[in-house]
């Protein structure tokens, strides 16, 4: 799961990573050539609704849409269960909600042919086809959950339950952080240790050609 975490992650900084360099470059052409690539905002509308669906998808792995839960750990262990089925069912539910929505839209627009007031005059089929398959991986790894929460409730494990699908809170937030800055000091540090290696291992060879 982490893996995957990861790459989506990693798509949806590299998306925002090129709309930065096209903006850039549209600043730069304007400024200096009094040119414009005439599609950059059009094409900052398409990423901003792909990154949100990829968002959707990434804070439902890390548990990070928000709920009120100050008085969640108050409660006993049985409405504790109940209120993480619920967060988890209800979730599932959205998530299918907003698939059936957009595919109603995408299917509007492959019905009369839409494109984009813009000058380039985009088909919209091609920009919601990715905010389609955005939301259909949102919906599909909600109803995941949701199934498995329905499952565990179901089977009395109540216990696993609550630890699966109970609100992230400040220790469980800081303890990942501080695994999280952990992993990057060990892996800087292997770095280090790798450049460090190469470097003694060039001398000798240096030595000796001089």
């Amino acid at each position: 799961m982490k893996r995957i975490e990861y790459m989506a992650s990693m798509v949806f900084g590299g998306i925002f990573l090129l709309l930065s360099v096209l903006v850039v470059t549209e600043t730069l052409l304007r400024k200096f050539f009094n040119v414009s690539l005439q599609g950059v905002d059009e094409l900052g509308g398409y990423a901003l609704a792909a990154g949100a669906t990829l968002s959707f998808t990434l804070a439902l792995l890390g548990r990070a849409h928000m709920r009120i839960d100050i008085f969640h750990e108050k409660f006993p262990q049985s409405l504790q269960t109940l209120f993480n089925w619920l967060s988890a069912t209800l979730m599932a539910l959205f998530g299918l909600f907003l698939f059936w929505v957009c595919l109603q839209i995408v299917l509007e627009t492959l019905d009369y042919g839409s494109t984009a007031q813009t000058p380039w005059a985009t088909p919209l089929k091609y920009p919601q086809g990715v905010w389609l398959a955005g939301l259909t991986v949102f919906a599909f790894t909600a109803a995941i959950y949701g199934l498995r929460a329905t499952w565990l409730l179901l089977s009395g494990r109540s216990e696993q339950l609550n630890e699966e699908f109970h609100p992230k809170g400040v220790s469980e937030e800081l303890k990942e952080e501080l695994e999280d800055f952990e992993h990057r000091q060990q892996a800087n540090g292997t770095v280090e240790e790798a450049s460090l290696s190469a470097g003694i291992s060039a001398q000798p060879v240096r030595e000796g050609t001089q």
